[in-house]
């Protein structure tokens, strides 16, 4: 009989769910140290929630653990990268507590509408201030929300039926699918902020949603607008926010999350006016607890008798011998698509990839899941591997297609990978090099030969003398070290359009960026950041 390692408090329907499929309990939450990981060893299986975390080192000697199921949707209490290396399945339940999410978030839009808080403390106080607390209606408002995942969507369709015009941005979902779900589609952040009275966000924290929200953007919106928070602290600039608040740049915040939890006493947020404040309560109704108890039950109960894997954050539906005969070209797909991910300029429609050789005959589904991958990962808040990628771009309105041939052209196997945005379409072509090594060997209309690792810089310009010399001397002049470099024309005429590609040894400073692209023969600059040599996806090393 598996046994199931309970290490959180979990509401008493998810055990229940896993007794009745028959599967053995170990339900102590709280343990710690050697009792935990003992406990750890003993179980096929452990639920965790947000209390107890899942170290590199407690999974140093995992014993029989197989999985691991996060009652929730984030799983930054787990050290997935130790997970994964030991064979353990990562899964999350990210559904379970979308409603009361979306709920919350509409609750506070009211809050602060209303002035909800402020006129419940004035009247405790013995007051009754009724011209002082004079509100405004949702009906009629514009709400801009940026990200339209799970709890994205669900905040627009409730605005929608209150009376209210959404705006929506999310750069992984084209203006016509946003439309297909009865908002309209904003072609950025910049674009949406004049316009809207509320303002949600409902996105990732990554390096680039950091500090999303900050002066700058709070300076271009009303004065009379409200923006809210129930997404991840750190996504607002809270300094920045606080400031707008006293100066009054905007009206009003609703703010569930914050940077460090519970927020100190010197955070700006706890003394700013015009705030409605909650100790991270998106996910606090008994419902989503009891749901996402439940999910993750479920999710074992698959997993643990009858071989199903859903949900999982860090492996594929696949076996180990059919992922060995492919891994070089897996890595070098992914790869690829990380590539077109950061040259593509607007918001992807399509994707098509081309399989050309020998890899014509074989299983070309799993190159291209494992492309599609890479173009969505850095952007996304679900986590995005070879199960779910494909299904992830198709919710976002992103279509994509592949295609085989046999015939063999100037390799033995060839993956090109097109990709269009509202702009231009963006093609690139990859191989192997004796089977091990991943090479570029044509961006657009340009045939080359680089290395697909590390940082590239990659330019468009006249093939005229002294160009070479002059970006080397940028970089010189910066301390950044070229450690390859790559020219290839359009055509075989000197003098015409060409792209280099070269390999840093670091990330250059924009100073020097902005130096080359500053050059009158230079049309365009772009970098690209890729793994080290060597270095494969999590997903790809269990």
């Amino acid at each position: 009989m598996p046994r199931v390692f309970i290490a959180d408090k979990l509401e008493s329907a998810g055990v229940d769910a896993l007794t009745a499929a028959g599967i053995e309990v170990d339900n102590r939450p709280g343990l710690k140290d050697e009792a935990l990981r003992d406990a750890l060893r003993a179980a096929d299986a452990v639920v965790v929630r947000s209390a107890t975390k899942i170290t590199a080192e407690l999974l140093a000697d995992p014993g029989c653990l197989k999985a691991i199921a996060r009652a929730g949707a984030g799983v930054d209490t787990i050290d997935v990268e130790a997970a994964t290396r030991k064979g353990i399945v990562v899964m999350n339940t990210p559904g379970g507590n979308t409603i009361s999410a979306a709920e919350h978030t509409v609750a506070l839009m009211f809050a602060l509408s209303r002035h909800i808080a402020a006129a419940d403390a004035s009247m405790r106080s013995g007051k009754w201030d009724r011209n002082k607390y004079m509100g405004t209606q949702l009906t009629g408002k514009t709400l801009g929300v940026v990200g339209l995942g799970r709890i994205g969507r669900e905040v627009a369709q409730r605005a929608v039926g209150l009376g209210m015009t959404v705006l929506a941005f999310d750069p992984f979902v084209t203006p016509a699918k946003v439309a297909e779900l009865g908002f309209d589609a904003a072609t950025g952040i910049e674009d949406m902020l004049p316009k809207v009275d509320f303002l949600t966000v409902h996105v990732p924290m990554t390096g680039e949603t950091k500090g999303l929200i900050g002066a700058a953007e709070l300076a271009k919106m009303k004065r009379t607008a409200r923006v809210l928070n129930v997404s991840r602290g750190g996504i607002y600039d809270e300094q920045a926010l606080a400031e707008a608040l006293k100066a009054g740049v905007i009206a009003g915040a609703g703010i569930d999350v914050f940077t460090t939890e519970p927020p100190p006493q010197d955070n700006p947020l706890l003394h700013a006016p015009n705030i409605v404040l909650t100790p991270h309560l998106g996910a606090s109704t008994f419902e989503a607890q009891e749901n996402v108890a439940v999910e993750a039950a479920e999710l074992l109960a698959d997993f643990l008798l009858r071989g199903i894997v859903a949900n999982a954050v860090n492996m594929a539906a696949l076996d180990r011998t059919e992922l060995d005969s492919l891994r070089q070209y897996v890595e070098l797909a992914h790869r690829l698509g990380q590539l077109q991910s950061q040259m593509a300029q607007g918001q992807i429609r399509r994707a098509v990839l081309n399989y050309k050789g020998e890899l014509a005959s074989k299983k070309t589904k799993l190159l291209t899941a494992a492309f599609t991958v890479g173009l969505l990962e850095s952007r996304l808040a679900q986590g995005v591997n070879l199960v779910n990628a494909e299904v992830v771009a198709r919710d976002r309105g992103i279509e994509i297609v592949e295609s085989s041939s046999n015939k063999r052209g100037d390799f033995s196997s060839l993956v090109t990978a097109d990709v269009e945005t509202e702009k231009k379409t963006y093609t690139a072509a990859a191989t192997l090099f004796g089977e091990q090594y991943p090479r570029l060997v044509q961006l657009g209309p340009y045939r080359l030969e680089s290395y697909l690792d590390g940082t590239l810089f990659v330019f468009t310009h006249r093939d005229v003398p002294g160009l070479i010399g002059f970006v080397g001397n940028i970089f010189g002049n910066h301390n950044v070290n070229i450690a390859a470099m790559t020219v290839g024309r359009a055509g075989a005429a000197p003098g015409g359009e060409a792209i280099g590609v070269l390999n840093l040894d670091s990330v250059p400073p924009d100073e020097a960026v902005v130096a080359v692209k500053g050059h009158p023969n230079v049309s365009g600059a772009t970098v690209v950041k890729l793994p080290p040599m060597g270095e494969a996806p999590s997903w790809l090393r269990w």
